[in-house]
């Protein structure tokens, strides 16, 4: 289709999206231009985006000749604040003593307690160090330009481009029934079986804990067996390493593309760049590297009698020819070992120009409802069909740009797709294995039509079934009501997010009551909605294994205890963003086998959704106020 024959729905779909994406990256400028203007270290650092007063620990070269750094806190090295850098982060690392040029550029490897590990090019100058979270503004532009090569496509990508803006309806192959996997409930086998009909399209929905990625794994496998290959992606590093470490322990070797720092050291061994060096011609190349840099080194040595003339300029040639055959052996050994991969692993906003000669019969993302749709357009020209894996019912894309937010940027592209085209795209799995059956009851019902069962292994499990664990009154939920006790919201000092200490006591006793009762505290999460809360909360634990976080760091996650916090308590009924009922729904659904949710209820129900999660807590007799706990928080 040339670009004068476009639909005119495709062209305004796309300039919106371009719009959005240039609304993002200036707001994304605009925060680092706030962050670093702040002098106050503890104004700066409030937001979790900038870490202050930074020294390189220890340091380390490998990884193709880049630097690991592990930066701790000068001051206090036992602990990092609070913070939102996570592996696979592109930051800005820079002296403290100069905001100028000294800019470097680097990449979370690692995160510990105490340490963040972080890969540069080069060697940063200075001894104190600030690390910010960088505008990914690469990434954007790749986006960019595969919806403008999707925006003008014929052949394979202009079908799958019309299919996805609703010009075309998605054709499925008659039904197939493939061997029957013990490993798999009746709802994900007939989730990958559809998935394998589609021509072009098909959508796995996968609620908490359902088992999405095991149901994932099985399609891949099963294309595979087939002779087909797949191209797997997932927005976020941790993502695509969970997924290519469930391919490899199923017996599927898969080669995982991206920056080796940012991959988990666990699966790092399938890394591009560790399998060239397992190569049989690796030894060759690095041998023609050192030889190279030898003569470049001797080309450049001061000498005290004369050269014989044209000796240094025939030495750089030679260094010059050596570095370009070693790179000619590099690439070649590049395109072997992902020519004889089946799998491929890299995340949707990956440079995919080393595939430019190869086509997936299959492009697989999972956490799809993750991505802002134009991540999920570059790895579409590399595809012949697609299937989208996630849950839209949990948190969408991270959005700054509030206006880019409302105007339609927070809808995923499994979202858009899942309203329109509904059933005969979708699947939806309806096994939890995570949560006691009363946990899940009210998710289930509330987001996923009540179709949702709790597995057997799970459906009444509790804490005192934990060895050594003995919790008196062992109820899966349980609702601990503020209301009338005065404890009132309060605004960080100096700063924009919202914290209640008495309900962080709270909460606090609460944790020492399951610690006491002999649940570990790394077996227990608190999640609060706000940073400041997460803040104050993390400040005033005695538990250095308890997870402080809030809701959006444990999406994904699970823990055997949750105490939830709500924070807000107020004269005006307002909630802020937990009207945000997906983001709820992940809150909710952390729990294994024990969720405790504190909030004040005359506040709360002003909102729809938690009128409707207070009196489901009612009528399951889950209730009750914080004058029947047990703890020495004394209600004013």
């Amino acid at each position: 289709m040339t670009q004068s024959h476009r639909p005119l729905q495709c062209e305004q779909h796309f300039d919106a999206l371009r719009q959005w994406l240039d609304m993002e990256g200036e707001a994304e400028r605009q925060r680092l231009d706030e962050r670093r203007k702040v002098q106050s270290s503890s104004d700066a650092e409030r937001r979790g985006e900038t870490l202050l007063d930074l020294e390189i620990r220890t340091h380390s070269t490998g990884l193709g000749g880049r630097y690991l750094l592990t930066l701790q806190k000068r001051r206090k090295p036992d602990k990092l604040p609070w913070h939102r850098f996570k592996v696979g982060s592109p930051v800005l690392l820079s002296p403290e003593s100069d905001n100028s040029e000294s800019v470097i550029q680097g990449v979370v490897s690692d995160r510990n307690v105490d340490s963040l590990d972080v890969a540069v090019e080069k060697w940063p100058t200075g001894q104190r160090f600030r690390l910010d979270l960088s505008p990914d503004e690469i990434t954007r532009k790749r986006q960019i330009a595969a919806m403008k090569i999707a925006e003008n496509a014929a052949g394979r990508l202009g079908q799958l481009r019309d299919i996805l803006l609703y010009d075309r309806v998605p054709v499925f192959e008659s039904p197939m029934e493939m061997p029957s996997s013990e490993s798999l409930n009746d709802s994900q086998q007939q989730a990958v079986e559809f998935a394998l009909t589609a021509q072009d399209i098909a959508i796995i929905h996968g609620p908490p804990g359902t088992g999405k990625t095991t149901t994932v794994v099985e399609l891949i496998r099963q294309t595979v067996a087939g002779g087909e290959r797949v191209l797997a992606c997932a927005p976020s590093n941790t993502a695509v390493d969970n997924l290519l470490e469930r391919l490899v322990n199923a017996g599927e070797p898969a080669v995982r593309l991206g920056h080796p720092a940012r991959v988990l050291e666990v699966v790092r061994n399938h890394t591009l760049d560790a399998l060239v060096e397992k190569h049989d011609a690796w030894p060759l190349i690095q041998e023609m590297q050192r030889e190279a840099e030898q003569l470049s080194r001797k080309a450049r040595r001061y000498t005290r009698g004369r050269p014989a003339p044209g000796q240094k300029h025939q030495q750089r040639q030679e260094a010059r020819d050596l570095r370009k055959h070693a790179r000619m052996m590099e690439r070649q050994a590049v395109n072997e070992i992902i020519a004889g991969a089946r799998v491929i692993c890299a995340t949707v906003s990956f440079d995919f120009s080393i595939l430019e000669e190869h086509v997936f019969d299959l492009l697989v993302i999972d956490e799809a409802c993750q991505s802002v749709e134009p991540g999920c357009w570059v790895p579409l020209k590399y595809a012949n069909r697609i299937v989208l894996a996630g849950d839209h019912c949990q948190l969408p894309p991270t959005i700054l740009s509030k206006e880019a937010a409302r105007a339609g940027f927070a809808v995923s592209l499994m979202q858009r797709l899942a309203a329109h085209y509904g059933d005969h795209i979708t699947r939806q799995l309806t096994v939890q294995y995570r949560m006691h059956e009363q946990i899940m009851q009210f998710s289930s019902d509330m987001f996923y039509d009540g179709r949702l069962t709790a597995h057997d292994t799970v459906r009444q499990h509790t804490l005192n079934d934990l060895p050594t664990v003995n919790v008196a009154h062992d109820s899966p939920v349980v609702f601990i009501d503020t209301a009338g006790a005065g404890w009132n919201e309060e605004l960080e000092p100096e700063g924009l997010s919202k914290l209640n200490p008495n309900e962080g006591r709270l909460v606090l006793d609460q944790i020492s009551e399951l610690c006491e009762a002999g649940v570990s505290p790394s077996d227990i999460a608190v999640i609060a909605p706000y940073a400041a809360q997460v803040r104050w909360l993390r400040q005033h634990s005695v538990y250095d294994r308890l997870e402080i976080d809030t809701v959006d760091g444990f999406q994904g996650r699970e823990k055997e205890a949750v105490v939830m916090c709500t924070v807000r308590s107020n004269s005006k009924g307002e909630v802020g963003f937990l009207s945000d009922s997906r983001r709820m729904n992940v809150a909710l659904t952390r729990a294994r086998r024990k969720l405790i949710v504190i909030g004040d209820s005359a506040t709360l129900c002003a909102d729809e959704f938690f009128r409707n999660l207070l009196a489901w807590f009612e009528e399951t007799g889950k209730y009750k106020t914080v004058w029947e706990t047990t703890t020495d928080t004394d209600p004013v």
